[in-house]
């Protein structure tokens, strides 16, 4: 008892057996709780000794002087890391309290702030204006408008028989009959399109800042609004590019484009980037669609396979006549065609008799038969 009256430091406790004991059992055996009461001075010391061990978590009773010592060189550290925290963090507000710094601060998270509103709103707004006001500069009553907001592909036909599949967070503005010497239509997103041969009505398709002009053949056009670039990929035929500020008549900037040829358009400095190989090409070869990898030349091949080609190429769903469709086989190129005119060539090929309705992605197949 008269030995722990002399002592003035936690380490004193902590290297005192007794003292760990009763921390650790609650088994007073010593007096210490007595002791504590007497000395209600030293109560604070008592307690700050008891936290230390907490903090170590000694797991023994039995300990030696060099373990102590090691554990108390370990809450140490542990001490004085968190006090250079508070340190750290003193600091940081003793500076913030400075104007210059505030100033400093203010700017740095003005010019974050602004940064993420021109992204977020004002480029938006820039990307979208030029689809919005391609379009609003046309004759509005003469277009619809079709937008997929669903999370697969949707087929649009048009009225000159060409067909698009549209992919979803996309949207295309067309006329409900072509009129005059020119097909036009407006593309926001992405869509790949096969377009019925008409050489005396090209057809153009606007996509952000670029134009695409084709007479009859199959490509895709990725223009997203908030992409920095656009992408123009040829499966059939051929293709003219041209920036929508330009005239095709000038011949100015205007880029031809061959089958498994490629384009990338770069917005922000209006430049073409032409790719003649594009399997070199990871980003294009890595979004090319399940329409762009079959193939639609059929050789003696049963219809109900043709169907479940054209099934996972245009995501539809098509409804036939099994039982008697089931001895049916065609050859057949549907290659260079539009859907509906692969539908065409299909029911003609089948009988005299046999139609097909379209509604959206549902095709029915009307028939009695093989010839």
């Amino acid at each position: 008892m008269k030995k722990r009256n002399q002592y003035i430091e936690i380490e004193d406790f902590l290297a005192d057996e007794s003292f760990r004991l009763w921390m650790k059992s609650k088994n007073d055996v010593a007096g210490w709780e007595e002791w504590t009461l007497e000395h209600p001075k030293r109560a604070k010391l008592v307690q700050e000794a008891r936290l230390w061990l907490l903090a170590m978590k000694v797991p023994e009773d039995n300990l030696s002087q060099e373990q102590v010592d090691a554990a108390l060189q370990n809450t140490w550290m542990k001490i004085e890391q968190k006090e250079q925290d508070r340190k750290m963090e003193q600091k940081l507000i003793q500076l913030w309290n400075t104007t210059w710094f505030r100033k400093m601060a203010a700017i740095l998270v003005f010019g974050l702030l602004s940064v993420y509103a021109y992204n977020t709103y004002f480029a938006t707004e820039n990307d979208n204006s030029y689809y919005e006001q391609t379009v609003a500069n046309t004759d509005k009553d003469g277009l619809l408008e079709q937008i997929n907001n669903s999370n697969k592909p949707q087929i649009i036909t048009l009225s000159d028989g060409s067909s698009v599949l549209l992919q979803p967070k996309s949207k295309l503005s067309y006329p409900k009959v072509f009129t005059g010497n020119e097909r036009k239509v407006y593309l926001s997103g992405e869509a790949f399109f096969e377009i019925s041969k008409n050489p005396k009505k090209p057809f153009f398709v606007y996509a952000n800042e670029i134009v695409t002009k084709v007479v009859g053949t199959s490509f895709r056009i990725i223009a997203y609004k908030n992409q920095s670039d656009v992408e123009v990929l040829v499966r059939t035929g051929k293709v003219k590019v041209n920036s929508e500020k330009d005239n095709f008549s000038s011949g100015q900037k205007e880029i031809v484009l061959l089958p498994n040829q490629a384009l990338r358009f770069i917005r922000k400095n209006q430049t073409f980037n032409k790719i003649t190989n594009i399997t070199l090409d990871k980003s294009i070869t890595s979004s090319v669609r399940s329409i762009e990898q079959f193939s639609f030349e059929f050789t003696d091949i049963p219809v109900a396979q043709i169907f479940k080609t054209i099934e996972q190429a245009y995501s539809v769903e098509i409804d036939f006549p099994r039982q008697e469709l089931q001895k049916c086989h065609l050859t057949t190129s549907l290659t260079d065609q539009p859907l509906p005119e692969k539908l065409k060539i299909i029911c003609k090929s089948i009988g005299e008799n046999s139609t097909y309705i379209m509604n959206g992605n549902q095709i029915t197949i009307v028939s009695k038969g093989c010839n």
